[in-house]
């Protein structure tokens, strides 16, 4: 998936942050805060074409219900896209 804004996953004492570089500092005004699974999606979303790719990697990596994790992964990608970063 394509990310359009540049940002760098940073773990600052223990918490997950995508920090803003570039042009993308400028058009967006603080960081943005993720949880472990936030983390990880972020990090395959440059390797996996779609949101069901997606999806099923998370399933491999996770013990979680199917039904909970496409509404997660949804609302994490419609969040990431209202921001204009995907």
């Amino acid at each position: 998936m394509k990310i359009k804004l540049d940002f760098v996953l940073r773990d600052i004492a223990g918490d997950l942050l995508l920090v803003p570089a570039g042009k993308a500092a400028l058009d967006l005004n603080g960081m943005l805060t993720l949880n472990e699974v936030g983390a990880e999606i972020w990090k395959l979303l440059p390797e996996v074409a779609d949101e069901e790719e997606l999806i099923q990697r998370l399933l491999q990596e996770y013990e979680v219900e199917e039904e909970e994790l496409r509404k997660d992964v949804t609302e994490f990608l419609d969040s990431l896209r209202q921001l204009g970063i995907l």
